[in-house]
C-alpha cells in the first residue's frame, strides 16, 4: 500500500514538471492622473542672463561666454572673469542665455577683429580704442558705443553684419549644451527697448533649434522700441522659419508704468481687444521678480498683502 502511494505521487510530480508554467493573470494598470490637465512637474532655471556677447557685460571685461554659462548651469565649475572658481549647489533644469540684441556680440567681434568692423569709421574707431585691452580702454569703447545711440544726432554709419556670426556662435552653444530630459539650453536674446529711460525690455525665447534660429538675426530696439513691432517680427519669424518663439516682459517695475499703459506706445490709441489678444499670444508670461526688484505687487496697490513690499524698488525707471 505504501509503494502504491509513492508511485502515484511520483507520477503526479512528473506530469506537473512537464507541463508549461502557468502565468498569473496580468494586472490591469492605469494612471489615476490621466485626466489631469494641470502641470505636476516643477523645473528651476533662469530666463535672464548676460555674457560677454552683451555690450553692458563685454565692455566691462566680462569674458565669459554662453558656453561658460550653460556649463555652470549644468553643475560644472567655471572660473569667473576675475579668477574666482564657481559651482552652483544644485544644477538648474534650464537656462536662457539672453544677451542684448542691440549690436549683439560686439565686444567679441572687437576682440576677434571682425572684418565687418573694418568697413566703417565707427568700427575702426572701436578697434583702435580697445587695442590696449585695459579697463580704461574698454571704458572708452563703452562711451563711444553709447554716444551712437544717445541724443538726437543721427547715428554714424555702421556695418552690423558681424551679428550674424555672433548669433551663430550663440545658437551653436545652446545646441552643444542641450541635453533632452536632463537639461534644456534655450536659444534666446533680450530686446532692450527703453524709451526715455523707461524699461520695456522683453526676453525672446525660442522653442526650436539652431537651424531655425540662424535664419534671422535678433530683432533689436535699434529697429524699433515699440513692442507691437517686436510682435510683428515674431509673427514673421514663425511664418518664415516654421519655428516658434515667445516673449517674457522683463523688469516692468522699472517702466514708470509704461509696461502696462492703457494706450499704445506709438499711436497713443486706447488699448482694444485686438491689442490684448496679440499681447496675450506673444507674451504669455510675465517676470514677477529678479535682482532688480519685484514686479508682482506694491504696497500702494495691495495694502493688505503682507508680501507686497518684498524687494520693492521705488526708483521708477533706469
Amino acid at each position: 500500500m505504501g509503494s502504491l502511494i509513492f508511485s502515484t505521487l511520483t507520477l503526479a510530480a512528473g506530469e506537473h514538471g512537464d507541463a508549461p508554467p502557468t502565468m498569473p493573470d496580468p494586472k490591469t494598470t492605469y494612471s489615476p492622473y490621466l485626466q489631469d490637465t494641470f502641470p505636476n512637474q516643477v523645473f528651476f532655471g533662469d530666463t535672464h542672463l548676460h555674457t560677454a556677447y552683451s555690450a553692458d557685460a563685454g565692455f566691462f571685461l566680462n569674458r565669459l561666454t554662453p558656453d561658460d554659462s550653460f556649463a555652470w548651469a549644468r553643475g560644472e565649475t567655471v572660473t569667473s572673469s576675475t579668477g574666482v572658481p564657481s559651482k552652483i549647489v544644485r544644477p538648474l533644469d534650464f537656462l536662457v542665455v539672453s544677451d542684448h540684441a542691440e549690436t549683439f556680440g560686439l565686444a567679441i567681434a572687437i576682440q576677434e577683429n571682425h572684418p565687418a568692423l573694418l568697413k566703417t569709421e565707427w568700427g575702426r574707431t572701436l578697434l583702435e580704442l580697445a587695442e590696449p585691452d585695459t579697463p580704461q580702454a574698454w571704458g572708452e569703447v563703452y562711451l563711444y558705443w553709447a554716444q551712437a545711440f544717445i541724443g538726437e544726432d543721427e547715428p554714424p554709419e555702421m556695418d552690423l553684419s558681424f551679428m550674424a556670426d555672433m548669433w551663430s556662435n550663440a545658437t551653436e552653444s545652446a545646441e552643444r549644451y542641450n541635453s533632452p530630459g536632463l537639461f534644456t539650453a534655450f536659444i534666446g536674446y533680450e530686446w532692450t527697448s527703453g524709451p526715455a529711460g523707461n524699461n520695456l525690455h522683453r526676453v525672446v525665447v525660442y522653442r526650436g533649434d539652431k537651424e531655425e534660429a540662424d535664419q534671422v538675426v535678433p530683432f533689436s530696439a535699434l529697429e524699433s522700441s515699440d513692442p507691437e513691432r517686436l510682435w510683428d517680427w515674431m509673427e514673421a519669424y514663425e511664418a518664415d522659419t516654421g519655428g516658434r518663439v515667445l516673449a517674457i516682459a522683463h523688469n516692468g517695475n522699472l517702466s514708470n508704468g509704461l509696461m502696462f499703459d492703457d494706450v499704445a506706445l506709438t499711436s497713443r490709441e486706447p488699448l482694444d481687444e485686438r491689442y490684448a489678444k496679440r499681447r496675450r499670444a506673444w507674451e504669455p508670461l510675465y517676470e514677477v521678480t529678479q535682482m532688480k526688484g519685484d514686479g508682482e505687487a506694491h504696497p500702494s496697490l495691495s495694502p493688505d498683502d503682507e508680501f507686497a513690499n518684498y524687494f520693492t524698488w521705488d526708483v521708477g525707471s533706469f
